[in-house]
């Protein structure tokens, strides 16, 4: 496909290591549109404030593509034409507040972009200020937490590292991990994000266009992204993934009430001679007296609002006394919210089943026999009663059962019992992995919550549980002596078997665990183990023990080679 975004490429050169030029930037912005627009539903996911105020990652993906399609019309290679195209198409294209926003961060940083014939690494954390500040001012109550928090976080380290002899490589690279730094953190700034337990989605999607950027400056290719057309139109890309937001699901029950229940956009264009920039920023008062959310930008040519307001009516009125109003969009926020929670509502199951483990794998098992969350968490890493319990919110359904999985997680699962308010919560003291998946297959949802724990406990029982790891430390505990680096075999919490090798140990340790009822071996390899050697381990002990059905599955926990059931 030969196109001027195709020109623009094969014009670009490997960007030096101290500047780039305006057909440079212009692929590194485009190559940030991108990877937004690749991961707009990931950054869809965690939008959980009250209602949907529109998508987060879709608003700042149309907004994204809108300037990009102007930027890739001009031929232009000039700092000066780039920034225009960049400004306009930005602000014509805003959706949401996180639209607008990101236009008016965009706004600031073409503005001390557009004198450059170059643009340094100085001059890029000087835009990036210019454009913090902007941001701010067009928002009537910033609130930290959000997508402005991560920006200005992220444009204070850009300014600190300036001054540093870097590349432009290494300057965007301790940006994006300042921002993931400071996102992760938002949870604890808005108290809405804790109780959902996921990070700001603005946010979320400010550090994807920025990732976005130093593939374009690296000259690296984005997947997913090979039809990438900027035009104003959502294009269903495949999103990327993220351990962020992974399996994300919102707490409906613990969100704010809606105080203002009609989102409310539109432009105002032809403004009156008389009109002021004064009655632009007295416009912004009116509507925050009469609403929230309260966004006014532009100037005498094109100004954009976007409040929440129950009087949409009145801030349409207000504006009309500045100029004609464009492109009107109301949306009743209240009615998307009894949406929401009708569906929520219906969906709604008698029991669900909260789990905790270590390991992608084993997560992945625990899910497909039909767990409803998974809490990451084992040995060396006990969650809290508060990550239990912002956990369990999350299921929906009247009874929750937590499989701790962990000794040291019991007493954490029972307090998180005190947290939950909307739903009982169940305790099935699992000591280890084994037993929670034997737990889990004895779950029926056929029958009533009292008659699953009786058989939950029941198949705690059924189960011996054995597991391979290594020896941090020289000691001697019952009468067994271990050096530091052994490989060693837990049987019930002790030391069975000692070695230099997991599998000779394993061996070792399943001689001592079955006895002649056993007819069931099933083995969890961990990290350090690949799978070639956990198959062909796995056949021989099937030779060793042909009276036994034997398997092996990917666990992927850390520390421990294997971890060993018997029935």
């Amino acid at each position: 496909m030969t196109s001027v975004l195709g020109v623009y490429m094969a014009a670009a050169r490997l960007a030096p290591d101290k500047s780039v030029s305006a057909v440079v930037l212009r692929k590194m912005l485009v190559a940030g549109s991108k990877m937004l627009e690749v991961n707009k539903e990931s950054v869809n996911a965690l939008n959980v404030f009250p209602v949907p105020d529109g998508d987060t990652g879709t608003n700042m993906s149309l907004t994204m593509i809108s300037a990009m399609k102007e930027v890739c019309k001009n031929t232009t290679n000039t700092m000066e034409a780039l920034c225009q195209d960049l400004t306009k198409g930005a602000l014509r294209g805003a959706r949401g507040n996180s639209g607008v926003i990101l236009s008016q961060i965009l706004k600031g940083f073409a503005n001390v972009v557009s004198p450059q014939e170059e643009l340094d690494i100085k001059n890029f954390a000087r835009a990036l200020k210019s454009g913090v500040e902007l941001a701010y001012s067009a928002v009537a109550k910033p609130k930290e937490g959000t997508m402005l928090t991560v920006i200005r976080v992220m444009t204070e380290h850009a300014l600190e590292i300036s001054k540093k002899p870097l590349t432009y490589d290494n300057f965007l690279s301790a940006l994006i991990e300042k921002g993931e730094e400071i996102l992760a953190q938002t949870p604890e700034m808005l108290d809405v994000l804790k109780k959902a337990g996921v990070v700001d989605s603005g946010g979320y999607g400010i550090i994807m266009i920025f990732k976005g950027m130093l593939k374009g400056y690296r000259n690296e290719e984005i997947e997913g992204a090979e039809d990438y057309v900027p035009t104003p139109v959502s294009l269903n890309l495949a999103s990327g993934s993220n351990k962020l937001v992974e399996d994300i699901q919102i707490d409906y029950e613990n969100l704010d009430d809606i105080e203002f229940a009609y989102c409310t956009e539109f432009f105002i264009i032809n403004l009156k001679k008389k009109t002021t920039v004064s009655d632009i920023d007295k416009l912004r008062e009116k509507l925050n007296n009469i609403g929230d959310s309260t966004l006014v930008i532009g100037d005498l040519s094109l100004v954009k609002v976007h409040v929440h307001t129950n009087n949409p009516g009145t801030a349409l009125s207000y504006a009309l006394q500045l100029g004609e109003v464009d492109k009107i969009k109301i949306e009743n926020m209240l009615e998307q919210n009894r949406e929401l929670k009708a569906k929520y509502e219906a969906e709604r199951k008698n029991i669900g089943i909260l789990t905790i483990c270590s390991g992608e794998g084993m997560a992945s098992i625990f899910k497909d026999l039909g767990v409803d969350r998974v809490v990451e968490g084992g040995q060396t890493m006990n969650p809290s009663a508060e990550d239990i319990a912002l956990a369990v919110n999350k299921i929906n359904a009247e009874n929750v059962i937590i499989l701790p999985n962990n000794k040291n997680i019991i007493l954490a699962a029972e307090q998180s019992r005190s947290l939950v308010k909307k739903k009982t919560v169940y305790v099935v003291q699992s000591t280890n992995i084994p037993q929670g998946l034997s737990a889990t297959l004895a779950f029926n949802t056929e029958i009533n919550i009292a008659e699953n724990i009786e058989n939950m406990n029941e198949a705690l029982s059924t189960v011996k549980s054995g597991s391979v790891t290594f020896a941090v430390r020289t000691s001697k505990i019952d009468d067994v002596e271990v050096k530091e680096g052994d490989v060693i075999g837990l049987f019930e919490s002790k030391i069975a078997a000692v070695g230099s090798s997991p599998e000779a140990v394993t061996n070792e340790l399943i001689d001592k665990m079955i006895d002649e009822d056993d007819e069931i071996m099933t083995l969890y390899y961990g990290e350090d183990v690949t799978a070639e050697q956990a198959e062909a381990f796995c056949e021989e002990l099937a030779e060793r023990y042909p009276d036994f059905e034997v398997s092996v599955h990917c666990g992927g926990q850390s520390l421990y080679y294997y971890l060993i059931s018997i029935e």
